[in-house]
């Protein structure tokens, strides 16, 4: 995933980020119609072009899985195309639940691996904590394709889809994704956030200021992969100022969303 800059060539942080608000779409996914738009994203990302998991529903190309359940999925759109250019989705454990719905995604495969003598789920209160997880970014809107991605572009015309202004804000989204997934769990009254991560991707978030702490051991679940945590007010005082606008921008804009299902109580069983 690649590095979400705050600003491009010589454009403004707030310059670009008042753009990417206007060409961005953030949208919870309420009806099982704009689930499947995240399923969707998810076997092309995970199961197609990753390949770390094995297609749920092969036959219309979704991935899905048990922790769904207990999950709110979040789409970003992309305005002009109508193109969903990624998602995210915060999963939270319900302690009635038999396993492993009563418990993280981080915790039904990687447990063992959990070693902080603090920042450990079994050591907190349940209903303070959950996970962001299965982050996905639509190659179509990357800053820096692979090459069988430019291959795919290529054959299909879409190479100049994208105008060189619209390029430049592809580097905010995966930033984007996160701070929408950190708003949700915040709007839900949670205060602890985890999640497994590459290597790579804290030093990055970090860029944004979401300073999170190691609490687990490096383990290869589709590659070199440790747990995370971060509390709300570590992630909120180190905020970059610059992406103060778009924070606000997301807790807004999903707030109405998050009370239209919550009160159709839409988090139910998938039935696929």
């Amino acid at each position: 995933m690649s590095s979400p800059r705050i600003a491009t060539n010589r454009e403004a942080p707030s310059a670009l980020l008042e753009r990417f608000i206007q060409e961005f779409k953030f949208k919870l996914c309420i009806t099982e119609q704009e689930k499947h738009k995240v399923y969707r994203l998810r076997h092309d990302v995970y199961c197609e072009e990753l390949q770390y998991e094995e297609p749920t529903d092969p036959y219309n190309k979704l991935e899905y899985d048990i922790h769904d359940q207990n999950s709110i999925h979040c789409l970003i759109e992309h305005r002009r195309t109508g193109l969903v250019a990624g998602c995210v989705r915060v999963v939270i454990p319900k302690p009635s639940s038999p396993q492993p719905l009563n418990q993280l995604p981080l915790q039904t495969y990687g447990s063992q691996s959990l070693t902080h003598p603090e920042f450990h789920p079994e050591k907190l209160a349940i209903n303070s904590y959950y996970e962001i997880s299965r982050l996905a970014v639509n190659p179509l809107f990357r800053t820096k394709a692979k090459e069988k991605e430019k291959d795919i572009l290529a054959n299909t015309s879409t190479s100049t889809f994208f105008s060189v202004e619209e390029r430049q804000l592809f580097s905010l989204l995966a930033s984007g994704l996160f701070i929408t997934g950190y708003s949700l769990g915040k709007q839900l009254g949670k205060i602890q956030v985890f999640a497994m991560m590459e290597p790579s991707l804290p030093r990055l978030l970090a860029l944004t200021g979401f300073h999170f702490t190691k609490v687990g051991e490096t383990i290869n679940f589709h590659g070199r992969r440790s747990a995370y945590y971060i509390d709300k007010q570590k992630a909120e005082s180190g905020l970059k100022k610059t992406l103060l606008p778009l924070y606000l921008h997301i807790q807004q804009t999903l707030a109405p969303q998050l009370e239209e299902m919550l009160a159709q109580e839409t988090s139910i069983p998938l039935t696929m």
